[in-house]
């Protein structure tokens, strides 16, 4: 039984009230009952109550939508991360690269759900990742010495066969691959101590709330430039289609009719069709309308032809090893620290969207362990992103409103059959960019939103929780702006403790929740301010 009184900083779990304790799933068998006691009326439709045939179409569309989060997650990101790289800077394609990084979505995914936090969230790439990478290879630059006859003052960028500037972008790529190792070591080391489920249990509303206000806007940097190569047909009418199928026609039932003898009366179970679909209906419109009207908008680095081969078996020896350093070492730190206060946020986030209870600290301990061995599977794999919880997959549970441990399954074991095809993983970078940008958009907005509907859980009206709430999410967004933005770069004399420092200052989920959890487990007061 859990005290309600509030004892050194210790929070209740945050658990909606009157809200059921168990994850509702579809029957695995024809014919087998299914209790409905403990779930909510308004995912009555999904259980399929007549027949597994029944629930086989909603499972399908809803793991095939679910699926889009992982598949863009790593497009994205790694799309992000090879702008910085010069022409030809990928010594691999990047078919390799994007099949690599599913096989281990899929791993992990799989693992999470089996063995993990057993939420349905699929594991994917997420941003906490990125700031450190590109933190890591924008700091080495790949200037070469090239001196003409036998003259030794020119230093300039070198573009011949002679140069060596491609195999530095090389050597950063590794040390990138090595920080998440480093990052999936530590992530999983902490879990299998404790500690990060026993610092649950003081994270409050105070502290999560800022802290999904803050990663809800922190993305919209990116969501502009992904909609900014087209923002007429492919973003608008994306963002449009989804929000009327999961928002205005939400509740719109249709019958689904299995095939039956015709000795036995068919029955029809309605299912909220426009919602299990208002991803994956509007997604595949617009990608297949972009393409018959050669609507190309892709950049090159993605988009350039390559001879990917139809099987492939990723394994750590097919390029070079991850390599360990220094800057590595700080970098991996750093994504550990980020990524793990982030998939905190979404086990909280994903029960409270699913009526479920607060995960126990065994749970999140046991979920940061395997996001760990996943992002070790990836940095072996010679990724440049680890995988964890991410807040765009939370957020398409959230529209869809379809969360089951079989869908998550589904997920990962979709992502692993691309994962071992790199011709079909290809297949991907053939999505406009705007259509990433607006998925992007509108399931970043359900984080927003979330973020804000937690703060109901405290009294806002107290000064001592205005404080606190508007002074993490100021600061939160306030210093990786000013490190951006600033004429001079953050310099110690060491390089490795300037990756760590400018890595942690540019994470806002990390700021967010570190000043959100230090005031509010240091400032005296209540956590509902009494008269």
């Amino acid at each position: 039984t859990v005290n309600t009184r509030r004892k050194a900083g210790q929070h209740e779990p945050i658990t909606p009230p009157n809200h059921p304790t168990q994850i509702c799933e579809l029957p695995a068998n024809p014919g087998s009952p299914v209790s409905t006691a403990c779930c909510p009326k308004s995912l009555l439709p999904l259980l399929g109550l007549s027949q597994w045939a029944s629930s086989l179409g909603p499972r399908l569309s809803s793991g095939f939508a679910a699926y889009f989060g992982p598949g863009f997650s790593p497009l994205c990101l790694h799309l992000l991360l090879l702008r910085s790289l010069p022409p030809g800077g990928l010594s691999y394609s990047p078919a390799h690269l994007l099949a690599s990084s599913l096989f281990a979505c899929g791993v992990s995914t799989i693992l999470q759900t089996w063995m993990g936090s057993r939420l349905p969230l699929v594991q994917a790439p997420s941003f906490e990742f990125l700031v450190p990478a590109l933190v890591l290879t924008n700091q080495k630059l790949p200037l070469a010495i090239q001196t003409p006859g036998n003259s030794s003052h020119a230093l300039h960028p070198c573009e011949g066969p002679g140069c060596h500037s491609l195999e530095l972008w090389n050597t950063s790529l590794q040390e990138v691959s090595g920080a998440v190792v480093v990052s999936g070591l530590l992530q999983g080391t902490l879990g299998l101590l404790g500690a990060p489920g026993h610092l649950f249990l003081h994270c409050g509303p105070l502290v999560l709330a800022p802290s999904l206000v803050v990663a809800g806007l922190s993305a919209h940097r990116e969501v502009a430039l992904f909609c900014s190569s087209h923002w007429g047909w492919p973003c608008c009418t994306l963002i449009l289609l989804m929000v009327v199928c999961s928002q205005h026609l939400g509740s719109c039932q249709l019958p689904l009719c299995p095939w039956r003898p015709a000795s036995n009366s068919s029955t029809c179970t309605p299912i909220p069709a426009f919602r299990l679909l208002s991803v994956l209906v509007p997604v595949a419109c617009v990608w297949i309308i972009s393409a018959l009207l050669s609507l190309r908008v892709n950049p090159l680095e993605l988009s350039a032809p390559t001879e990917a081969p139809w099987f492939w078996l990723p394994h750590p020896t097919e390029w070079v090893w991850p390599l360990l350093t220094p800057r590595a070492l700080a970098a991996g730190i750093s994504m550990a620290l980020a990524t793990s206060i982030s998939s905190l946020g979404c086990y909280a986030l994903c029960g409270w969207l699913l009526h479920l209870p607060s995960p126990s600290p065994h749970a999140c301990s046991r979920g940061l362990s395997l996001e760990g061995l996943g992002s070790v599977l990836a940095g072996l794999l010679g990724s440049p992103i680890g995988t964890a919880s991410s807040f765009p997959n939370v957020g398409t549970v959230s529209l869809i409103q379809a969360g089951s441990q079989r869908v998550a399954h589904l997920v990962g074991l979709l992502c692993v059959g691309l994962g071992l095809s790199p011709r079909l993983a290809h297949l991907l970078t053939t999505i406009p960019l705007p259509v990433l940008g607006g998925v992007l958009g509108v399931t970043q907005a359900v984080v927003l939103s979330a973020g804000f509907s937690n703060f109901h859980l405290a009294d806002i009206d107290s000064g001592r929780n205005v404080f606190i709430v508007g002074f993490t999410i100021f600061m939160a967004l306030l210093l990786p702006r000013w490190l951006r933005e600033a004429p001079v770069l953050l310099s110690t004399g060491w390089s490795p403790l300037d990756v760590l420092l400018r890595s942690l200052l540019s994470e806002h989920i990390f700021l967010a929740g570190l000043l959100g959890f230090l005031l509010e487990n240091t400032i005296p007061g209540k956590l509902r301010h009494t008269a």
